[in-house]
């Protein structure tokens, strides 16, 4: 079968020249089990290879050769103690770790998977890792960086600069500034693509609202006010690029967004201080972690949401409580690891039956992990949002 700019061979995606148009024929259907569709492409994105399955790229199995010889590591960035510990998860042992500048808030996979970076907001830093050895590299200024993106053409770092009220455009190499771009929202922190990758949402948590985002204009294109307000925190969509998932930690639960209409569809209260958002490695279930609350410690508990449905599966609670955050499934898909954010430790959880395997203590407020390698072409960034 052939797609425009792609040519498929036993299953190996050979990419000849990659072009901004991706349509799915009747054969393609019939494999992909959905219907016909011609997505129009962000110029000098990769293609989509099934715009059914946005994430049929990232199964287990499909690690790209740039990450064959990358060890298995999990990278916890301690936001209150302003180091990094690194854990091998074969062994649940901390195996290194590093001091870094104020308040690491999440460790991000370069683009290119070539690269992670340890993201210090207060510290106005960048902090590289390298994956091939797991070890503390170079040092870089960068204004407030809450969290960082890239573009899905891979050009530019998208950098959340939550206290400056900007997105700031970088050229995703060099890491200098191409475009700083003021919003009118407080506390942008999190977004997702849309399908097509020419469009972001971003959440504002201190303002109860989204943005869209264009992103070969790297211009605000819309403004949209959640109901219930709430604190919008990480944003995922869906496989069949319709729906973009929402956490809010304040409201307790996860809005429904149509990302082109750019309109609230629905709202599923989950648990208490609802904050990360990362799907299975079967792209059934978007995982949701409750991360409860911090003067009270009630919650603690992972919501699963079926993609198909748009309902609520089933929860896992944690037994004695908890406050589970971000992070990442393994490359397998058989477990779920999260920092625990009042707790100081992570979790690990069995994705067979949710149940705890392990916790494992780690520095203050440990934050945004990144478990490393995962499935998948090129990262988006965050932790590893990967395609």
């Amino acid at each position: 079968m052939k797609y425009l700019g792609l040519t498929a061979v036993a299953g190996m995606a050979v990419f000849a020249h990659l072009v901004p148009l991706v349509k799915v024929d009747a054969a393609a259907m019939a494999e992909t089990g959905g219907a016909s569709q011609t997505l129009s492409l962000l110029p000098g994105m990769p293609p989509v290879i099934d715009p059914n399955d946005i994430y049929s790229e990232t199964r287990s199995g499909k690690m790209s050769p740039v990450v064959k010889n990358f060890p298995t590591r999990v990278y916890v960035p301690n936001s209150g103690s302003n180091s990094v510990f690194v854990i091998d998860p074969a062994t649940y042992k901390i195996i290194d770790r590093f001091a870094v500048g104020r308040e690491p808030q999440h460790v991000i996979p370069s683009w290119d998977l070539k690269k992670l970076w340890v993201a210090q907001d207060l510290g106005d830093q960048l902090t590289l890792i390298d994956p091939a050895t797991g070890k503390k590299g170079e040092t870089i200024h960068v204004d407030d960086p809450y969290n960082m993106y890239y573009t899905p053409d891979g050009k530019f770092a998208v950098i959340m600069a939550e206290r400056e009220h900007r997105l700031d455009f970088r050229d995703a190499q060099t890491m200098k500034v191409v475009k700083r771009v003021p919003i009118q929202c407080n506390g942008v922190n999190h977004l997702d693509y849309s399908a097509d990758g020419r469009y972001f949402i971003a959440t504002c948590e201190f303002s109860g609202e989204l943005l869209k985002v264009d992103v070969a204009q790297q211009k605000v294109i819309g403004k949209l006010k959640l109901t219930p307000t709430g604190m919008p925190q990480d944003c995922r969509v869906s496989p069949d690029g319709k729906v973009f998932y929402v956490a809010n930690m304040e409201a307790n639960g996860v809005h429904l967004i149509d990302g082109d209409a750019f309109k609230q569809i629905s709202f599923l209260p989950t648990g208490n201080g609802t904050h990360g958002l990362y799907p299975s490695r079967d792209g059934k279930y978007l995982y949701v972690s409750n991360r409860g609350q911090e003067v009270s410690g009630r919650g603690g508990s992972i919501t699963l949401i079926d993609f198909a449905t748009r309902k609520i599966k089933t929860t896992w609670m944690i037994p004695g409580g908890g406050s589970p955050d971000m992070g990442g499934v393994s490359a397998d898909g058989k477990t779920l690891w999260l920092s625990g954010r009042y707790h100081s430790v992570v979790y690990v959880f069995d994705t067979s039956n949710g149940s705890v395997l392990a916790k494992i203590p780690v520095g203050k407020s440990p934050h945004g992990l990144c478990y490393y390698p995962q499935p998948g072409r090129y990262s988006l960034g965050h932790t590893g949002n990967y395609r």
